[in-house]
């Protein structure tokens, strides 16, 4: 294989894990939302609270921490469909 075609199937290869790696963080379907502060330790959704990542939220119920829920039952569970304030 020469230089080229290395170099070519390489961006191939990236661009190709670049979209399923965009996939996989899209939003369910719309029959959920954010709720925040009713994950518990190790199960929220994704990204905050300084980290980057689901199932790494360290306490249960922390305010900044969010999970999906169906709509409607996130204030009925004790959260909040918005994010709070950060404090900066």
């Amino acid at each position: 294989m020469n230089n080229r075609s290395l170099i070519a199937s390489t961006a191939i290869s990236g661009l190709l894990a670049l979209g399923l790696a965009t996939s996989a963080n899209a939003a369910p379907d719309t029959g959920k939302e954010k709720c925040y502060g009713v994950a518990k330790a190790g199960q929220n959704n994704c990204a905050a609270n300084g980290h980057s990542c689901q199932a790494l939220a360290k306490n249960d119920n922390d305010p900044a921490e969010w999970k999906y829920v169906p709509k409607g039952e996130c204030e009925a569970a004790g959260g909040k469909t918005s994010a709070p304030e950060s404090k900066m």
